[in-house]
């Protein structure tokens, strides 16, 4: 059976321009021609539509298109490459809301004490650190204490102490100095510690729906791979 660009477009709601397009990135094979010189494309190519729309939800618009280039380029392990790499990035984040969540449930249930503020002494005590671990951590952006305008001490404020506790917390479970910063800037968007759990649930929202749609792209590409008139693709090595 044939198709002219329009019937695929119809079944998505695309436009035939967009189809053009997407044969032209490499997302669909090559079409045939007419002797008039019109596309005709085939199941193959309505198979290759159909992965490709799969995929777009869970791996983005740029490696849905190098996924599908690469297999029809014939480059299997290629394209198996980058299925694994949205999985990870999946796993990565699941971890790093994993780590907020645990260091939320660790911090003290009080807000800290309404003082001026703390100096970098106590406060490296307090953590069991070095001041020089917290000069290390401003400078990667965690926290940016003001100074004292008399002595020009660090003076770290209620709000930055919590944050550094929370930072700490981060720290014992393996996280960086750049995933920590990203963490302390959504905490902060959201006002506070507690404000910061039903954006979480939504996270985690986030995350479940996206593994959905991961598994949808690999149900449908595996089913263009495994299309009759698929060629066959260089075996791994």
């Amino acid at each position: 059976m044939s198709f002219r660009p329009i019937d695929l477009a119809r079944e998505h709601g695309l436009s035939t321009q967009a189809v053009r397009n997407y044969e032209r990135a490499g997302v669909l094979p090559p079409a045939d021609r007419s002797a008039h010189g019109y596309r005709r494309y085939g199941e193959r190519h309505a198979a290759a539509l159909r992965a490709f729309l799969a995929l777009l939800p869970g791996h983005g618009h740029p490696a849905a298109t190098a996924i599908m280039q690469a297999v029809n380029a014939g480059d299997l392990p290629a394209a198996l490459r980058l299925v694994d790499d949205g999985h990870a990035r999946l796993a990565e984040d699941r971890h790093t809301l994993d780590a907020v969540r645990t260091a939320l449930d660790h911090l003290p249930a009080d807000d800290p004490p309404a003082v001026p503020g703390t100096h970098i002494g106590p406060l490296a005590h307090r953590l069991g650190l070095r001041p020089a671990t917290l000069r290390a951590w401003e400078r990667a952006g965690l926290v940016s204490p003001p100074r004292d305008a008399r002595t020009g001490y660090r003076v770290y404020p209620p709000a930055q102490v919590r944050e550094l506790l929370l930072a700490e917390q981060l720290r014992r479970g393996g996280h960086g100095l750049a995933r920590t910063a990203e963490i302390l800037h959504h905490l902060r968007s959201a006002g506070s510690p507690e404000a910061v759990r039903p954006t979480l649930a939504a996270w985690q929202s986030r995350l479940t729906a996206r593994g959905r749609a991961l598994l949808t792209g690999a149900a449908a590409l595996h089913a263009y791979l495994d299309h009759p008139a698929q060629p066959l693709l260089q075996p791994e090595t």
